[in-house]
């Protein structure tokens, strides 16, 4: 049997101070790993009372995504980890034609761009080492296209090309690049459709499995690609979205 405990290892979290990003970072302290936030503001309460109630150390650092220079300080105060958990994001909504070209090069610099070099970052001592996991918060609209989200549904479909890209040069280096896509999600950043009881419906009737995804949905499906149970999925975007794509 492997040992799916992640007792000893280090990891990385991206934008952990709630929804998805918390919930990941909460589970993988669970599962025994030693936890580093990257985000703008400081970890949640709740985080914190699960790292003092699992024993396991949890850090954080000011970063500013949209900035090389902050990611790169950010990474270089950590140095090495086990583990690399790409969730940080934005979502900024305009109609295509009226897309200020600033708001698109900012969606892009932080879904992508960041995502590139942390992985990077991160990834060369994983590749060095012969070991390490890096996981990629992808979307449906990895696969679909949206409305009035452009910029992020680009991004998003880059995260795709970026992990099987990278998954190309280093699965025989001993180092894991996966990517999860998450389905309709109960965070913050779709309050909006949740508190719009027509749209809601239409949604919730599409989705095969009756229910809304919770952040601890996506949480156990990023921890799964971060034990040994995975070792064998390189460059996979794993979509937990309740059957979504499927219907």
């Amino acid at each position: 049997m492997f040992d799916a405990t992640l007792t000893g290892r280090t990891a990385v979290v991206t934008g952990a101070s709630r929804g998805i990003g918390e919930a990941v970072a909460a589970a993988l302290l669970q599962s025994g790993a030693d936890v580093t936030t990257f985000q703008r503001g400081p970890n949640s309460d709740a985080l914190r009372a699960i790292a003092d109630a699992s024993g396991r150390p949890l850090a954080h650092v000011a970063v500013d995504f949209a900035d090389p220079n902050s990611v790169d300080a950010a990474i270089d105060r950590v140095g090495a980890v086990d583990i690399l958990v790409n969730n940080a994001g934005t979502q900024i909504r305009h109609d295509a034609v009226d897309f200020p070209l600033g708001d698109f090069e900012r969606v892009l610099a932080v879904n992508v761009n960041a995502v590139f070099q942390l992985s990077q970052g991160f990834g060369a001592g994983m590749v060095e080492r012969g070991t390490g996991k890096i996981v990629t918060l992808a979307s449906l609209l990895t696969f679909q296209g949206g409305l009035r989200v452009p910029a992020y549904a680009a991004s998003k479909g880059a995260v795709a090309q970026l992990v099987k890209a990278l998954s190309n040069e280093w699965a025989g280096r001993g180092v894991n690049v996966n990517a999860v896509a998450p389905g309709y999600v109960e965070t913050e950043m779709n309050e909006a459709l949740l508190a719009d009881p027509v749209r809601f419906a239409q949604l919730s009737d599409r989705i095969p499995a009756g229910r809304w995804g919770s952040p601890q949905d996506i949480a156990s499906a990023v921890v799964f690609l971060c034990t040994p149970y995975a070792e064998y999925i390189h460059g996979a975007v794993l979509p937990v979205d309740g059957g979504w794509l499927a219907r």
